[in-house]
C-alpha cells in the first residue's frame, strides 16, 4: 500500500499547474458571459463613435525674433544711417508665449473669423458643422445683441431666395429673403448668400447659434496650445483641434496675424509719440518763418534793396551760423524740459518718450530707448500677469530706477546746455557789435534776414526728423517670422476608434471578470477536492456529483450514471482504508457531518446499497436519534428502532431489522422515535452490545449518526466503530467546517477518518474531474463505465448556458 502512495505522489501534477488550471476554470466555465460582454462593448461602443463627430489636429510654427539677435540690423540696414534705429529689446520667450494665448489677441480672432457665430446641419444621424460649405451667412448691421447671452434659432432654405425662420419644434415663425434686414432681440442682422449656396440646400435645417464672446474666447484660449520646441529655442509649436480642420487652420493664421499686428502696433508707439511732437513743433515754426519771409519780402520792396553787400553778407553768415548752434541747444533744451516734464508727472501710467530726436548725449539717448524698451514689455506682462508676477515686479522697479537715473542725467544736460547757449549769446553780441558800422538800411536788412534764417533753419531741421520718423514707422517688423503656415494632415485625432473600441472591450470583459472573481473571493463555501485538501490532510476517497433526479438512492445494479460509479468507488477505497480483520468480525462505519443537511444519511444509505451489490451482509443502522431520516428517504412509515431497543428490553435485535425490495441483500434499522435524551440513551450498554452483535453477523454496520459540531452523539459511538466516513457538501459546507474536521482528525477522536465531498457539479468549474482517481489512487478512477449511461441531448441554447 505504501508503494502504491509513493507511485501517485510522483505522478501528480505540481501545485502550480494545478492553481492555475483551478483559477482558469473558474472564469473558462463563463465563457458565454465574456463572450456576451466583447460583442456588447463592440456594438455599443460602435454606435458611440458613430453618432461623434470626429476632430482634426492644426499645427504651425513661428520664429519670435530676438531684437539683439535675430538680425533686426539686416532688416533696417538702409535706414541706420539715417539715426531712427534705436537700440533694441530681447523678446522672452515665455512672455511671449502668454501674450500669444492672451484673451486680447484671442479676443481679435474671434472678432475677425466672426467665431462667436457657428452654424450646424443636422443630420439623420449626428448634427456636423458648416464652416467651409456655409451656404449663407449671417451679417449684422447695427450689433445691438448683448455678448453674454447665447441665442440659437433654427433656418430653413425653402426657394431661391426664401428663408423660413423655424421654432425648436421646426414649426415656421417667420419668412425673409436673402440681404433683407431682420431685427430681433439680439440685433439688426442679415443672410447674406455664400459661394457655397446650392439648390441643394433646400429644405435642409441650418442651426445658427450665437455664443457668449467671453465663452468663445475661453473656449479658444483653453484649446489652443503654445509650446517651445526645445529649452533655449525661440521656434514656437501652435496646435489646435477642432471639428473642422479648415476652422483650425484659419484660427492659428489669424492668431499669429493678429499678434504681430498688436507687436508692430506697440513697437509704433514711440515713433508715433515723435511725429505728434515734431508736426506740432512744425505748425508754429511755420507760421513763425512765413512771417519772416513776408518781413524781407516787403523790406526789399519798400527801400529797392536786391542783395546786402559783401561785409553786410559776411556778417550775415557769421550770425547765420552762430544762430542755428544757438537753435541746435535750444531745441534739445526745449526737449530736455518737455521729457522732464514727462517723467515728473504724478500719474502712474509709465508713457513711451520721443526717442528720434538726437541728444547729443549719447548715454541720454541710449537711456530713453532704454526706458521705452522697459515700458512697451511691461505694458505687455500686464495684460496676462498680475500684479504679483516676479518679472513684472522686476521690470516697475527698473524703470523706477531709471526714471531716477534719467531725471538726473537730464538735469545736468540742461545745465551744460545752458553754459554753451550763453557763451553763444557772448558771440552773437560781439558779432552785432560789427553790425553798427553797417549803414542803417542794411543792418536792419540784416536782422530781418537773421530772423528768416532762424526759423528757416529750424523748419528743414524738423523737416528732417519728421520724414525719418515717417520712415521709422514704415519699417516696423513683426515679433514673428512664420516658418510653416498652419497645417492638417487630415488625420482625426478624436475619438480614436481603436482605444475605444478596445477599451470598451477590456472594460466590459473585466465586469464578469470581476464579478466572479469578487463572487470567489468572498465565497467561503466548499466546491471542491481541492479545497478540502488545501486546509486538511484527511484521506479523501471520492466525491458524488450532484443527482438529476429525487432518488434517494442512486445505485442499482446495472445503473451507470456519474452518481451510481462514484458510490462504486467508494466502495473499492473502503476495503484499503478498512483495516485488517478476522472474517468472522465485520466492520463498523460511522457516517457523519459537521452540521445537518450536508448529506450524510443519503450517503450512508448509498454507501450500504454499494456494499450490499458486492455479495457482502450488509446493514444500515439509524443512530440519528436527533433528526431520523432512512426511513423518510425509503418512503416508509416510522416503526420500532434503536430507541425502542434500548430503552425496552422485550425488544430484540430482529424486531427492529427490516429490509426492502429496492435494495436487494440490505437490511435496515431504523432510529425509532425520537427521545427526549438522546445522548444518555447511547451511553447505555445496550447500544455497545447492538453493534457487535451486529459486527458478528453481518459483514459491515454503516451508522448513520448525528452532525458532530451540534452534539457529542457521534463521538460516543467512536470506541465501537472501526472507521468514519465525513461528509461534506459542494457549495453548502464552510472551509472552516473542513478545519474542524481536520481538527478532529489531528485529535483522533474519530476512528480512520475518511472525507467524501457531496453534491458536487464539475460544469461549475470546480474539483478535479472525474477522470482522475480519488483518495489515495486506490481504484480505476470514477470516470470508468459512464459511458454505458444513457444520456439525452440538451438543446443548443441549453448547452450555451
Amino acid at each position: 500500500m505504501q508503494e502504491n502512495k509513493e507511485y501517485i505522489a510522483s505522478n501528480e501534477e505540481p501545485n502550480t499547474l494545478i492553481n492555475l488550471r483551478e483559477e482558469l476554470q473558474k472564469y473558462i466555465v463563463h465563457w458565454i458571459w465574456f463572450v456576451l460582454s466583447l460583442i456588447i462593448a463592440y456594438s455599443g461602443s460602435s454606435l458611440y463613435l458613430r453618432y461623434q463627430n470626429p476632430t482634426y489636429k492644426a499645427s504651425a510654427s513661428i520664429l519670435i525674433k530676438d531684437n539683439n539677435k535675430s538680425g533686426i540690423s539686416t532688416e533696417l540696414k538702409a535706414f541706420g544711417d539715417l539715426g531712427i534705429i534705436g537700440s533694441a529689446s530681447a523678446n522672452n520667450t515665455a512672455n511671449e508665449i502668454e501674450i500669444l494665448k492672451s484673451r486680447k489677441i484671442i479676443g481679435y480672432v474671434v472678432d475677425s473669423l466672426q467665431l462667436d457665430i457657428t452654424y450646424f446641419s443636422e443630420g439623420k444621424v449626428k448634427t456636423t458643422q458648416l464652416y467651409t460649405n456655409l451656404p449663407f451667412r449671417l451679417q449684422f448691421i447695427q450689433n445691438r445683441y448683448a455678448r453674454d447671452r447665447d441665442t440659437t434659432f433654427l433656418v430653413s432654405l425653402k426657394e431661391t431666395n426664401e428663408i423660413q425662420f423655424l421654432s425648436p419644434d421646426l414649426e415656421p415663425v417667420k419668412n425673409a429673403t436673402f440681404n433683407q434686414q431682420i431685427t430681433a432681440g439680439i440685433g439688426t442682422f442679415k443672410l447674406v448668400k455664400t459661394k457655397n449656396y446650392s439648390n441643394s440646400f433646400m429644405d435642409q435645417v441650418v442651426t445658427i447659434k450665437i455664443r457668449s464672446r467671453a465663452k468663445v474666447v475661453n473656449s479658444l484660449k483653453q484649446r489652443i496650445k503654445i509650446s517651445s520646441i526645445s529649452e533655449n529655442s525661440s521656434i514656437l509649436s501652435l496646435e489646435l483641434t477642432d471639428t473642422e480642420k479648415e476652422k483650425a487652420i484659419a484660427i492659428l493664421d489669424e492668431l499669429v496675424n493678429q499678434y504681430n499686428i498688436d507687436a508692430i502696433k506697440d513697437k509704433s508707439i514711440v515713433s508715433e509719440k515723435t511725429k505728434l511732437f515734431i508736426e506740432e513743433r512744425l505748425r508754429s515754426v511755420g507760421e513763425y518763418l512765413a512771417i519772416a519771409q513776408d518781413e524781407v519780402k516787403d523790406y526789399k520792396t519798400k527801400f529797392g534793396i536786391t542783395e546786402l553787400s559783401s561785409e553786410g553778407a559776411m556778417v550775415l553768415g557769421a550770425l547765420a551760423s552762430n544762430n542755428q548752434m544757438i537753435m541746435g541747444l535750444e531745441s534739445q533744451l526745449s526737449l530736455a524740459s518737455w521729457i522732464q516734464k514727462k517723467l515728473t508727472k504724478e500719474s502712474q501710467e509709465n508713457e513711451v518718450l520721443p526717442n528720434n530726436f538726437g541728444f547729443t548725449d549719447a548715454g541720454i539717448a541710449a537711456s530713453i530707448s532704454s526706458y521705452n524698451a522697459l515700458v512697451l514689455e511691461k505694458n505687455n506682462l500686464e495684460i496676462t500677469a498680475g500684479v504679483l508676477n516676479p518679472r513684472l515686479i522686476e521690470i516697475k522697479t527698473q524703470i523706477t530706477t531709471l526714471k531716477k537715473n534719467l531725471l538726473a542725467s537730464l538735469g545736468n544736460l540742461k545745465k551744460s546746455l545752458e553754459i554753451q547757449l550763453n557763451e553763444l549769446e557772448l558771440e552773437a553780441k560781439r558779432t552785432n557789435s560789427k553790425i553798427a558800422d553797417i549803414p542803417v538800411i542794411e543792418r536792419e536788412m540784416i536782422d530781418i534776414e537773421r530772423r528768416k534764417l532762424i526759423y528757416s533753419e529750424l523748419y528743414s531741421y524738423l523737416l528732417t526728423k519728421k520724414e525719418e520718423t515717417a520712415i521709422s514707422l514704415a519699417v516696423t517688423v513683426s515679433n514673428a517670422k512664420i516658418i510653416d503656415y498652419a497645417y492638417s494632415n487630415g488625420s482625426e485625432v478624436s475619438p480614436d476608434r481603436r482605444k475605444i473600441k478596445l477599451g470598451a472591450m477590456v472594460f466590459c470583459f473585466l465586469i464578469p471578470f470581476g464579478v466572479i472573481f469578487i463572487q470567489s473571493l468572498l465565497n467561503s463555501k466548499v466546491h471542491s477536492r481541492k479545497d478540502i485538501e488545501d486546509v486538511s490532510n484527511i484521506p479523501f476517497i471520492g466525491e458524488i456529483p450532484h443527482s438529476k433526479t429525487d432518488a434517494k438512492v442512486v445505485i442499482e445494479e446495472h445503473a451507470r450514471t456519474d452518481a451510481a460509479e462514484s458510490f462504486r468507488l467508494i466502495r473499492t477505497n473502503l476495503d484499503f482504508i478498512l483495516p485488517d480483520a478476522s472474517e468472522s468480525v465485520g466492520k463498523a462505519i460511522l457516517v457523519t457531518s459537521t452540521t445537518s443537511g450536508e448529506g450524510k444519511s443519503f450517503i450512508a444509505l448509498n454507501v450500504a446499497a454499494a456494499i450490499a451489490l458486492s455479495k457482502k451482509k450488509v446493514i444500515l443502522v439509524g443512530l440519528d436519534l436527533r433528526a431520523p431520516k432512512i426511513s423518510k428517504y425509503l418512503g416508509l412509515p416510522e416503526r420500532k428502532g434503536v430507541t425502542n431497543y434500548i430503552t425496552n428490553n422485550d425488544v430484540s435485535i430482529n424486531d427492529i431489522k427490516f429490509s426492502t425490495p429496492d435494495i436487494k441483500g440490505l437490511d435496515i434499522i431504523s432510529s425509532g422515535v425520537i427521545p427526549p435524551n438522546p445522548a444518555e440513551l447511547l451511553l447505555s450498554s445496550k447500544v455497545k452490545e447492538l453493534i457487535d452483535t451486529l459486527k458478528k453477523e453481518y459483514d459491515f454496520v454503516i451508522i448513520d449518526t448525528a452532525p458532530v459540531n451540534l452534539v457529542s452523539d457521534t463521538l460516543l459511538l467512536a470506541k465501537d466503530s472501526d472507521m468514519t466516513i465525513y461528509v461534506s457538501r459542494a457549495n453548502y459546507s464552510e472551509k472552516t467546517a473542513i478545519k474542524f474536521a481536520q481538527t478532529l482528525y489531528e485529535e483522533k477522536k474519530l476512528p480512520n477518518m475518511t472525507m467524501v465531498l457531496n453534491d458536487t457539479n464539475t460544469k461549475k468549474g470546480y474539483g478535479y474531474g472525474y477522470g482522475y482517481g480519488y483518495g489515495y489512487g486506490y481504484g480505476y478512477g470514477a470516470g470508468y463505465g459512464y459511458g454505458y449511461g444513457v444520456e439525452t441531448k440538451k438543446p443548443w441554447y441549453k448547452r450555451i448556458f
